[in-house]
């Protein structure tokens, strides 16, 4: 992603944790990101593809954090789930766009983008991807739980054996998600993960 979109976005964000969408000005994000107000518009189009934009991009971060989760632990299937549902929670406890994308509940200080596609002109490929269909909290449950099923599946694998895995996967994204809702209490999330997986397995 080239530096001044990359810039853009950072500065919109953090315009976004200090106050309601609708009192972000694009002027100012352009300010904060050092450069004009022209190269803002030349790169979102407009304050709702900036919005769009910025959710796909927290999208393909949690995305990526997940990716993450799943490929550094090094233990069993148990444990690179429960990683993953711990990044999961963790994701959205800090990140107020990730959170609203997993639950739904976009709050009035919130961009509220539409989940379809809308019309683009835009000549930059990175603004008609944002462009694009955005994830629902059904379209990440289903993302995660494939991405997981896609590293931990082994080559080969009997049918009954990656539908056990979609099926474990799942489990652990939807856990994650009752947590990213209801905070879980002693054990945390990766005690309520581990715990519902080897009852699964059992």
């Amino acid at each position: 992603m080239p530096a001044a979109r990359e810039s853009l976005l950072d500065a919109a964000y953090t315009a976004l944790v200090r106050r309601p969408w609708s009192a972000v000005r694009m002027v100012d994000v352009a300010a904060a990101a050092g450069v004009s107000r022209q190269t803002l518009y030349n790169e979102f189009g407009s304050k709702d593809g900036l919005a769009r934009a910025l959710v796909r991009r927290e999208a393909d971060g949690f995305l990526a954090g997940v990716d993450r989760a799943l490929t550094t632990e090094h233990g069993d299937l148990r444990d690179r789930l429960t990683a993953a549902a711990e990044w999961t929670a963790s994701a959205a406890r800090e990140n107020i766009l990730v959170r609203a994308m997993l639950t739904g509940c976009w709050s009035e200080r919130l961009p509220a983008p539409a989940l379809t596609a809308v019309p683009s002109t835009s000549a930059v490929p990175a603004q008609r991807r944002a462009d694009g269909p955005l994830p629902s909290p059904g379209d990440f449950v289903a993302l995660v739980r494939d991405r997981a099923v896609g590293f931990l599946a082994g080559p080969g694998s009997p049918t009954s054996d990656s539908a056990d895995l979609a099926r474990s996967c799942e489990l652990a994204v939807r856990l994650a998600l009752s947590c990213v809702a209801a905070p879980p209490g002693e054990g945390g999330v990766a005690g309520l993960v581990r715990s519902a997986l080897q009852r699964q397995a059992g």
